[in-house]
């Protein structure tokens, strides 16, 4: 069968090479051993990879029922088969930290192969994990600790990330699950842990399980938890498994998609102890966790994005090949000729929003993904760090949003045969629902977007962020052709401004004991995060098209990246102002509705 994933290599060589210019700051520290011509040719192999090893087990991921026995699960051969050509290839040494064994490159690089990796399968991607969660080990372990990291490399394990509890949900800090110190600088974990992504699997031979748990007398909340490290098999001294340890899968969930990922209960410590090891030695479990929190929700932003890219590629092509009705100039006509459907408005006006929406959230990431090469390459000055940290929620809660959507719309340009399984727009949307609730739900990342992101600062950040795309605004010179599209730029960024000054005066209201006021920002913390993550990507999607505007007569793709910016401009500038009209407006009536009118 014929490879479902259609990646866009092209336009992710355009990010990272035409916009963000990453040949610039290669071959020196830290990534003194990698030039353009080595990054070009990482893409192409992992490109290739996707296509054909990932992309293979697509299905049987979704339609061979996976079991849970005696503990155990075993997955189909081919997603095994897809995960060995990852690492066989050594791929999943790519940006890890040379002193762990790794291949080190800049963060935007590595969130160009993990597109791929994630979008032609996700479930193969994350079994071929592992080595997030190693080097956050290697980062924040003791020494012995350290070389369990290397040696979890080495050994080509997996791990998983086990932090939510049936009662607690995304209330984090209500866990219950309990850490007894047995004074040998082991821990005993007791509890039950739920919807843990890859908490059991046989595609490797041991699972390293990073767990929050609460010492016996801590104190409550998310303060009180602890890190620990938790292997599936224990490790002897020489590196060899030791005996199996007391943390079991007891059950697998039945899901709307992503069928092939095995998403576990887990129980620590019924029939055996669950025997742990503090991470670092100190108490600092949740800063600690969150550092594979942030990746993994960078991690989704990405999938999403990437799976509505390959979606839009698919119906494109379907656009061109299937032909159905007489041009609409020539509708009368019973003896017109069919014409392909991508030459009908409607579907065109889809398409159009398809390709817009798919670059513009590859533009999001991608240019977060650049703050992060900055801040690597400058770790004494913290602003790349600060706004990299102030535009993941968007990058998360936004591209999941809006990818869903937009496959809907992918769906539609096949008409009744996306609807069937034999293509995979339905599968798509199925395996891409969850990305709006993984890593905490869209509403979870605008609260945090308002509350900790801004006002914790006093909205120094976004300012800063607000000041740049001014100047770019002003930018342009005499006889500029995208003047117009600056200066609706400008409009939105005002909009966006009001909409913030309207939700800061109703915050400022409930401090100065109207508490009830803090209902009324609580009602457009999502509609805030969707106007900033529009704003931002109009910035980018015209920095794109400051470039691409010289060479439009050259290459078609740079008349579509134009295309693209003023496009998307139209459709986000009257959502973005009705935002602001909505939040400037608010009265808050919707809270005091009783329940029983619901």
């Amino acid at each position: 069968m014929a490879s479902h994933y259609r990646s866009n290599l092209r336009d992710l060589e355009f990010n990272l090479f035409e916009v963000n210019r990453i040949q610039d700051y290669l071959g020196s520290e830290p990534w003194p051993d990698l030039d353009e011509a080595r990054a070009r040719d990482i893409l192409a192999e992992i490109d290739r990879l996707a296509r054909e090893d990932f992309a293979a087990s697509y299905v049987d991921q979704d339609r061979i029922p996976l079991e849970l026995v005696d503990g155990e699960v075993h997955l189909p051969e081919s997603i095994k088969a897809g995960v060995r050509a990852y690492k066989d290839g050594g791929w999943d040494r790519l940006a890890v930290p040379a002193e762990m064994g790794g291949m080190p490159v800049p963060p935007s690089l590595g969130w160009a192969t993990q597109e791929m990796q994630l979008a032609a399968n996700t479930t193969v991607s994350w079994y071929s994990g592992g080595a997030l969660f190693a080097t956050v080990l290697f980062e924040e372990g003791n020494e012995s600790q350290k070389d369990l990291a290397r040696l979890w490399l080495e050994k080509q394990w997996s791990g998983s990330m086990i932090l939510t509890e049936p009662d607690a949900g995304s209330d984090v800090g209500a866990a219950t699950t309990r850490a007894i110190d047995m004074g040998d600088g082991t821990w005993h974990i007791e509890g039950v842990k739920r919807f843990i992504t890859g908490g059991e699997h046989d595609a490797s031979e041991n699972i390293i399980h990073l767990v929050l748990a609460r010492p016996e007398g801590a104190v409550p909340g998310t303060k009180g938890l602890s890190l620990f490290v938790v292997p599936k098999y224990l490790v002897n001294e020489d590196g060899s498994l030791g005996p199996r340890n007391g943390v079991v899968a007891t059950n697998i969930e039945k899901k709307m998609g992503l069928k092939g990922s095995t998403t576990c209960e887990m129980t620590f410590g019924a029939d055996q102890p669950a025997i742990g090891y503090l991470v670092g030695d100190r108490h600092d479990g949740i800063r600690q966790m969150f550092r594979v929190i942030e990746s993994a929700r960078m991690m989704i932003g990405t999938k999403s994005m990437g799976t509505l890219s390959t979606g839009y590629l698919n119906a494109l092509e379907y656009a061109k090949e299937r032909r159905q009705g007489a041009d609409l100039t020539m509708a009368t006509d019973k003896t017109a000729p069919r014409v392909p459907i991508i030459d009908h408005p409607d579907v065109r006006r889809m398409l159009m929003n398809l390709k817009t929406y798919s670059e513009g959230l590859r533009a999001l990431v991608m240019y977060t993904a650049w703050l992060q090469d900055q801040a690597r390459l400058h770790p004494d000055d913290d602003r790349w760090e600060r706004r990299s940290d102030l535009l993941l929620p968007l990058v998360k809660g936004y591209s999941s949003e809006k990818a869903y959507e937009q496959l809907a719309d992918a769906l539609q340009v096949f008409g009744g045969s996306g609807f069937t399984q034999d293509y995979p727009l339905e599968q798509y949307i199925r395996d891409t629902k969850i990305d709006t609730i993984y890593e905490g739900t869209t509403g979870i990342q605008a609260l945090d977007f308002f509350f900790r992101k801004i006002a914790r600062d006093q909205g120094a950040n976004i300012a800063a962020l607000a000041a740049e795309i001014t100047e770019f605004v002003k930018g342009g010179g005499d006889g500029d052709p995208l003047a117009s599209e600056r200066e609706r730029l400008g409009t939105m960024l005002d909009d966006l401004q009001g909409h913030l000054g309207a939700m800061v005066e109703h915050l400022m209201a409930s401090l100065a004991g109207r508490s009830e006021e803090i209902y009324k920002v609580g009602l457009h913390t999502n509609a805030l995060l969707a106007s900033a993550a529009e704003l931002v990507i109009a910035w980018q999607l015209l920095r794109h098209a400051e470039i691409a505007y010289p060479r439009i007569d050259e290459d078609p793709f740079y008349r579509g990246k134009v295309a693209s910016a003023g496009w998307f401009i139209d459709l986000a500038a009257p959502e973005i102002a009705a935002r602001r009209a909505a939040a400037e407006s608010e009265d808050g009536s919707l809270m005091d509705l009783p329940v029983e009118a619901f």
